[in-house]
């Protein structure tokens, strides 16, 4: 992933959008309105869309093998083992003091928003059903815009504003399916995975901001701005997730995970990769539209869940899951 080929170095060089429409406005507050545009046919390139679409089969897979393990909570410090001990490796060779205090900043408030996300998404896995927590977990465009639009000054065509809604009402539809009734959504799986919805909201948001405040800084090294970033918030996550994890049950979930370490250390790789192809296309992109776009994954999760955890959703989720694909078209075309 070359940065003179994907990064904030091209999109300048092919020089700035004459339409701001889907993007976010120079006029607005905030480093994301500084971030550089592109000239587009619509809100998310074919190369933008296609990092998303990567990312959200990626993270399908990546949400079967957590919902799979013998135990979620155990399986996921298992998973920072790995990104954590690549961060301390490369440290040195990073430019830490190409980071402004901004982008510090932002790191600082994702790293609270990841840990949460992972031991929230980890107490939801322990009590519910891929098909239940996995949509609503992931509901993140019904709410993502309400902040993006005032705070980044992102704004939405109304064709980008229908592929919203058909997104968001797919998801509702898999969650809501005949297979849930609706006393389940008042059990602590589902208010879990509502928590993991409040913490996507809010390190979407922030990664938005980081990206952006990255893509205005001189960058002398050769690692990509997103994978530097990625491996910086590996760091961020875990001194967050870690605690949280051990004072809920000590080590027991480790010893319960450990004989799935090595599942556990390509889940991580398969994570690390996911998220680092979603910043590259927020260098860009509105993270309205991506994380929106990302929500395909829910159509993969779908499918793994019935293949290999045997589950059976019903006619209702599976005509939310084409609602979510057809929403997806729409973003491509808004």
């Amino acid at each position: 992933m070359g940065e003179g080929e994907l990064g904030p170095v091209g999109a300048a060089r092919r020089g700035t959008s004459p339409r701001l429409r889907g993007r976010t406005s120079r006029r607005s507050l905030g480093p994301a309105a500084r971030t550089p545009s592109r000239a587009a046919a619509g809100p998310l390139t074919s190369r933008e869309l296609t990092l998303v679409l990567l990312s959200a089969l990626i993270h399908a897979g990546w949400s079967v093998a957590i919902k799979g393990s013998r135990d979620p909570l155990g399986f996921n410090l298992l998973q920072e083992v790995a990104p954590v001990a690549a961060a301390l490796g490369v440290l040195p060779w990073l430019p830490l003091g190409a980071l402004s205090p901004a982008a510090w900043g932002f790191l600082a408030a994702t790293g609270v928003a990841h840990g949460l996300y992972f031991y929230w998404m980890s107490c939801a896995y322990e009590r519910g059903d891929l098909t239940l927590v996995y949509p609503i977990a992931r509901s993140t465009p019904a709410f993502l815009p309400l902040v993006a639009v005032p705070l980044l000054g992102e704004t939405i065509s109304a064709v980008g504003a229908a592929g919203i809604a058909c997104v968001v009402a797919g998801l509702w539809a898999v969650a809501l399916g005949p297979g849930v009734s609706r006393a389940s959504l008042r059990q602590p799986a589902a208010g879990y995975a509502a928590l993991t919805l409040a913490a996507t909201v809010a390190y979407s948001l922030t990664d938005k901001g980081a990206m952006a405040e990255l893509a205005l800084a001189p960058w002398p090294s050769p690692v990509p701005r997103a994978v530097a970033y990625s491996l910086l918030l590996a760091l961020a996550n875990a001194a967050v997730f870690v605690p949280l994890a051990v004072s809920r049950r000590g080590l027991a979930p480790l010893r319960a995970a450990w004989p799935e370490r090595w599942r556990a250390t390509g889940a991580a790789a398969a994570s690390f990769a996911s998220y680092a192809l979603i910043l590259q296309a927020l260098t860009t992109a509105p993270v309205s539209y991506v994380v929106a776009a990302r929500q395909t994954s829910v159509l993969f999760a779908l499918a793994l869940g019935v293949v290999l955890l045997r589950e059976r959703p019903g006619r209702l989720r599976l005509l939310g899951a084409t609602a979510t694909f057809l929403g997806v078209a729409l973003l491509a075309l808004g």
